[in-house]
């Protein structure tokens, strides 16, 4: 039976996509971008935080993907109470981002395909956890924002992946998910590590170039890194837990 989906997150859309349900997205973000050659054709409801929820009612759907994260919660109660089936997620790590496919596999018919993503997730994750076991912690700030600069704490999918690999987030006992710091406080902490997401902000080299000089770290500490490997979850997760590894390994090499 072909269901009609809507997706009000990019990560659900991709996976949606690699479950081989694509072609029943009946509405989707205008932040889904991937996979960049089949999204142009759906149309788009609006954005992750402020959907056209009549629309999305008149599309009928018979399932609305949402994140916890992405999108607001009087959304989710709005289309709920339009008699909508919801399913919201919020992974914050492999294991939970692993029930999360299995979840949204069962509720689409996809289980096997499902369970083929989840398996790989739990596989690599195990990899990864096991080579870094004994290794030395290499210390690491994630910067996503610029004026105010702001990082991520202990309680990010960010910081799972890269503590997984063997990374220690100086910021992670921050109380706030996404903590504003100061480059006093970079420059104090001195990570030996600072990694540069290209989402939300898309951090370039001369905001390396730019911290180095304004905290006196060396310029080589300062790496952009891809943000949609370290924050989506879904089938981008196998990957993005490999790339987490490589970014902590490639530190530990030029440390030694």
């Amino acid at each position: 039976m072909k269901r009609r989906i809507v997706s009000l997150c990019p990560s659900l859309t991709e996976l949606v996509f690699d479950l081989g349900a694509g072609e029943e997205l009946a509405g989707i973000t205008e932040w889904c971008v991937h996979p960049a050659a089949r999204v142009g054709a759906i149309e788009k409801v609006g954005g992750t935080k402020n959907p056209c929820v009549g629309r999305i009612v008149t599309l009928a759907p018979d399932l609305v993907l949402m994140n916890e994260e992405e999108n607001r919660v009087e959304d989710a109660q709005a289309l709920e109470a339009a008699g909508l089936r919801v399913h919201s997620s919020f992974p914050k790590d492999t294991d939970g981002t692993a029930e999360m496919v299995r979840s949204i596999g069962a509720a689409l018919g996809r289980a096997a395909a499902a369970e083929a993503i989840a398996k790989d997730i739990e596989r690599r994750a195990a990899r990864v956890r096991s080579a870094a076991a004994g290794q030395r912690e290499m210390g690491w700030a994630y910067l996503i924002w610029r004026q105010p600069w702001m990082s991520v704490n202990r309680d990010t999918f960010v910081d799972a992946l890269l503590a997984l690999a063997g990374g220690r987030n100086v910021f992670g006992a921050r109380a706030e998910r996404y903590p504003k710091i100061t480059l006093e406080e970079l420059a104090r902490l001195a990570p030996e590590r600072v990694f540069l997401c290209t989402e939300p902000f898309s951090f370039k080299p001369e905001h390396a170039d730019e911290l180095a000089q304004a905290t006196g770290l060396p310029r080589e500490r300062f790496v952009i890194a891809d943000g949609e490997y370290l924050s989506w979850h879904g089938s981008r997760t196998p990957d993005g837990i490999d790339y987490a590894e490589g970014l902590i390994r490639a530190a530990r090499a030029e440390s030694k």
